[in-house]
């Protein structure tokens, strides 16, 4: 979804924001070029890695590869269009960059919100919840308006969260519709329970894409790990703070300060619409280049 908007912006010096983007096989060679570039600068890694602040490790599962935090916020705020590229690093398929078309990626992310228990799991009905995200979202809608940014719809699950309590892993997918946007959204969540904290994956794709994603989510939640001393099993009472929220709290997403996937995405689409609208200088600009009478 993310770079099926970018190609848009590329490919839109005579477009309106109606539109609908280009096929790839449109791109000309000097488009294709600039794409051919970027990928060459980005250096990806597998095995065995080691996360910042010594969090924890991801060995990199097959078909996947590793892009460095510092590396990351370049594709997050450059090239994706978000404010805002903190993390720990991104995982891609193999074989798709983050300009390629329908490409997409796990997003790697730390919560330090503490400790989160999970003895509310398997009281929760989602089918209820659902329905309270789906009013909360109604409500801040006349928010995002006045932001500037398009209606949100909840449209529902796409994958029905599910809490693992011998991994402590919580999983789950949504729907969205957005009003700027043909097509529905799709955003995956997968939260890995620690001793003082979460650690996030988030991808965020096209409804087309569940089936791919989806299978790659049992090899993903077996590759991340937190560091010894930091694990599920480490909390201590005694030292460490219980997060304001349970598992129902992490999957309504209420309690959480930091930006998510589901936030980015939404100002990610304002961004590549104004580059619409602004033709190749605002493209030229947002990529850090200069116009010829610059």
């Amino acid at each position: 979804m993310k770079q099926l908007l970018l190609l848009w912006g590329l490919l839109a010096l005579t477009l309106t924001t109606q539109a609908a983007p280009a096929p790839a096989d449109s791109l000309n060679p000097g488009q294709q070029a600039y794409i051919d570039s970027v990928h060459a600068t980005l250096h990806y890694q597998t095995g065995h890695i080691t996360l910042p602040n010594a969090l924890g490790s991801i060995n990199v599962p097959a078909g996947f590869r590793y892009l460095d935090a510092k590396q990351s916020e370049r594709v997050l705020t450059k090239l994706w269009g978000n404010p805002n590229g903190e993390s720990l690093g991104m995982l891609f398929p193999v074989a798709q960059g983050p300009l390629d078309d329908n490409g997409w990626a796990f997003v790697v992310e730390y919560d330090p919100s503490g400790y989160v228990q999970d003895d509310d799991a398997a009281d929760i009905d989602y089918d209820d919840l659902l329905k309270e995200m789906q009013n909360d979202t109604e409500e801040a809608n006349e928010e995002r308006e006045k932001d500037g940014y398009g209606r949100v719809l909840l449209v529902g699950w796409a994958a029905k969260p599910f809490y693992d309590a011998k991994l402590n892993v919580l999983h789950w997918a949504k729907e969205l519709r957005f009003s700027t946007s043909p097509e529905n959204t799709l955003n995956y969540n997968v939260r890995l329970l620690g001793r003082r904290g979460v650690l996030n994956l988030n991808a965020v794709g096209s409804m087309g894409q569940l089936p791919e994603i989806r299978r790659s989510i049992p090899a993903l939640i077996t590759s991340v790990e937190f560091a010894k001393g930091q694990q599920y099993a480490d909390f201590d009472p005694k030292l460490d703070e219980v997060a304001a929220y349970g598992i129902g709290g992490l999957v309504a997403g209420k309690v959480l300060a930091k930006v998510g996937a589901f936030a980015l995405l939404a100002k990610f689409w304002k961004v590549i619409i104004a580059l619409v609208a602004g033709g190749w200088t605002a493209i030229r600009r947002f990529f850090g280049g200069k116009t010829a009478e610059e």
